[in-house]
């Protein structure tokens, strides 16, 4: 069975003083659904140095989760903005590198979109009207192969894709909804399949054929 990590949201709980790591459970049952294996990865794994040149070092203890792990492919969830905690910022930055060293596939969904294409050299800005509703895509290329509308729950978008991407869908208003890579196996969605009652055949099938094929 292809193992897919899952990379985890970071909540602080303040009822319990606690500091908690989570996914939404549609977000493995969608992945079990569709025939993988969901592994969550905790942040706790990488080491962030004081010193900002020096920000991830050789990170052993994430290098030896990978090794004993062997995932074969990489999913990076929505949830939390960028930069609200460094610790999963620097962790799906090194499995970027990963993955991108092994050329894995890799889905980049909402916040994990943002992730990739940031890594990448693309731009976010805040946008408006994205938060809670739903819109038509505008694809380039087959549309047969897209949804036509999706959900949004994003108040971040991305306005410069990366020069080794190419957009292939956006909304009304020009953010973009959706970057390919040029020559690894990495998409980015800006919606969550997770969240559709019930999971739609067309981002299936788009899961299927990037995990698998």
């Amino acid at each position: 069975m292809i193992k897919v990590i899952v990379t985890q949201r970071i909540d602080y709980i303040k009822k319990y003083r606690e500091i908690r790591e989570s996914t939404d459970q549609k977000l493995s049952e969608w992945l079990i659904q569709a025939g993988f294996l969901p592994v969550p990865i905790s942040n706790k794994l990488i080491v962030i140095s004081n010193d900002k040149d020096k920000r991830v070092n050789e990170q052993p203890l994430l290098k030896n989760w990978l090794s004993a792990i062997k995932p074969n492919a990489l999913l990076l969830s929505g949830g939390n903005s960028i930069g609200e905690y460094p610790v999963r910022d620097e962790t799906e930055k090194f499995l970027l590198k990963w993955a991108q060293k092994n050329r894995a596939p890799v889905l980049g969904i909402c916040r994990g979109m943002q992730m990739m294409a940031l890594w990448a050299g693309g731009r976010l800005d805040q946008v408006k009207n994205h938060v809670g509703t739903r819109h038509q895509l505008n694809i380039y290329g087959s549309a047969k192969k897209w949804p036509n509308e999706v959900n949004s729950y994003h108040e971040w978008g991305l306005i410069d894709c990366p020069l080794d991407f190419e957009v292939k869908a956006h909304a009304d208003d020009s953010v973009i909804e959706a970057i390919k890579h040029k020559e690894l196996p990495w998409e980015g969605w800006m919606w969550h399949p997770e969240r559709e009652t019930p999971f739609t055949d067309k981002d299936n099938k788009r899961l299927k054929a990037l995990f698998i094929d």
